[in-house]
């Protein structure tokens, strides 16, 4: 899932990137209301997490000028806890949720899994395609019972095709929402990490679940595609 961080406190923004990066998300960020703007309108992204005091175009401009836009990407916005009056004009603006400075990290993740649940209309933290249970809040993974440790970048892979199971997902699409670094053209990083995904969690006797769409993308199903 990959997620845009705009603030401008660098200490703030270094360690949340770090921990989101942790927990399985691709992060990128901006420091100021111009660069933040501008990497919202060219990259699509799962959540935007909005300061609402910053350098040059402040919060509130930045969301109003997405909803103008069409943007209908989810917004969780950051204020001052007496800032009331903003929170109620962001909420207002088109903000999908908000949270209070200083803030546990742990309910920012979780407000980050609930607003991609709701992107999904998905009420539980809990996929199940083909005998494999995928639990997005504690990034776990079990088939037929047993426990699948994967790396992250896997799990990233994995999880992102769950949320789309059912459709073809394409290479750039997974490109875009599970690399902090932009891939070149002529990698094979996706393909490579498909590879490896299916002789992790392959189950010798039991039908594969990640199917190839020649020319398309890859789908996740319960049965042949």
């Amino acid at each position: 899932m990959r997620v845009l961080f705009i603030e401008d406190s660098e200490r703030l923004r270094v360690s949340v990137t770090t921990g989101l990066r942790k927990e399985g998300f691709a992060v990128d960020t901006a420091g100021d209301g111009d660069e933040g703007l501008y990497l919202a309108e060219v990259n699509r992204y799962d959540v935007i997490i909005l300061d609402l005091m910053l350098p040059g175009l402040d919060g509130l401009t930045i969301l109003r000028r997405l909803r103008e836009q069409g943007s209908d990407v989810h917004i969780l916005i950051l204020t001052a806890r007496s800032a009331i009056e903003e929170r109620v004009e962001g909420l207002r603006l088109g903000a999908d949720d908000y949270l209070t400075k200083p803030f546990s990290f742990d309910e920012l993740t979780a407000r980050v899994q609930a607003l991609i649940r709701r992107e999904y209309r998905m009420k539980s933290p809990v996929i199940r395609v083909g005998g494999i249970e995928i639990n997005t809040a504690t990034k776990t993974v079990l088939r037929n019972g047993e426990r699948i440790p994967l790396p992250p970048r896997e799990y990233r892979l994995l999880e992102f095709l769950a949320r789309r199971k059912g459709r073809v997902v394409t290479r750039t699409e997974i490109e875009e929402h599970i690399y902090d670094e932009r891939v070149s053209p002529m990698s094979n990083v996706v393909d490579s990490a498909i590879c490896n995904l299916r002789r992790m969690i392959n189950v010798k006797g039991q039908p594969d679940i990640i199917h190839t769409k020649r020319g398309l993308g890859y789908i996740l199903s319960d049965g042949d595609r």
